[in-house]
């Protein structure tokens, strides 16, 4: 006979390991850099004054920034509630209809490859505790897992990351408001730091997702530097309009 331990065969959700915050810092810098620099370079297409795409540009930092935040606190918040409302539906099933419950503990298992005596134990050991065995099915059956971050944590991570890398492409604009610098030149500096800063959220976006840097450096020039094409020449096409 085999003895089996309670750990041998589950182990509780809330067990998984501290996760930080390095995607949701990823992708708040990703679309902060992105949008603002799409800002810039329609009001570098429009020839707008510095003032005015300071204006722009630090609305739409502040703005979008937080909707982004905002956002990203719902779908967490949401995906919590989710899994509670199932969690609890889990519970209530294997106090009314326990032996169909405890049926499907044994398919979802036998499917693993047990069998016999050995099966039958395992059936015994979750279903011995109704924690194990509501953390089980809503692992194994439903494929749910519980998010752990706070929702609260990951807006606030996401708006800060939206602010520090979105602010980039505003920089020589800020220290150079009152300087005779032209427009093109400030344009051209503004377009070298924001694709220096994809370069580095591309490679953070690669550690995150472990795929290749390379190809995360790419994607993200390809994003943004297509984004500020699109704004400069909708830009400079309607300053012409309306200037015309």
């Amino acid at each position: 006979m085999i003895n089996l331990n309670e750990s041998d065969v589950s182990k509780p959700l809330n067990g998984f390991k501290y996760q930080d915050f390095l995607g949701e810092f990823v992708y708040g810098g990703i679309d902060g850099s992105v949008t603002t620099f799409a800002v810039v370079a329609g009001s570098a297409g429009a020839d707008l004054d510095i003032s005015i795409i300071l204006i722009l540009g630090l609305a739409n930092l502040l703005a979008d920034g937080f909707s982004m935040s905002v956002g990203a606190y719902l779908s967490t918040k949401s995906s919590r509630e989710n899994y509670e409302k199932h969690r609890k539906t889990e519970y209530r099933e294997i106090q009314e209809i326990p032996e169909s419950e405890r049926e499907e503990i044994r398919q979802i298992y036998r499917k693993k490859g047990f069998e016999g005596e050995l099966l039958e134990q395992v059936v015994e050991v979750i279903t011995a505790d109704k924690d194990r065995w509501v953390d089980v099915m809503m692992k194994d059956e439903l494929e749910m897992i519980p998010e752990q971050k706070s929702p609260l944590a990951i807006a606030a991570v996401t708006y800060l990351s939206f602010l520090l890398v979105g602010v980039v492409p505003l920089m020589i604009y800020l220290f150079n408001i009152h300087s005779n610098q032209s427009l093109d030149r400030l344009f051209l500096i503004s377009t070298i730091l924001t694709s220096l800063t994809f370069v580095g959220i591309g490679l953070l976006k690669a550690v995150v997702t472990e795929t290749s840097r390379i190809r995360g450096i790419l994607e993200t020039l390809l994003l943004g530097s297509s984004a500020a094409a699109v704004s400069y020449f909708v830009g400079d096409f309607l300053e012409k309009l309306i200037a015309g």
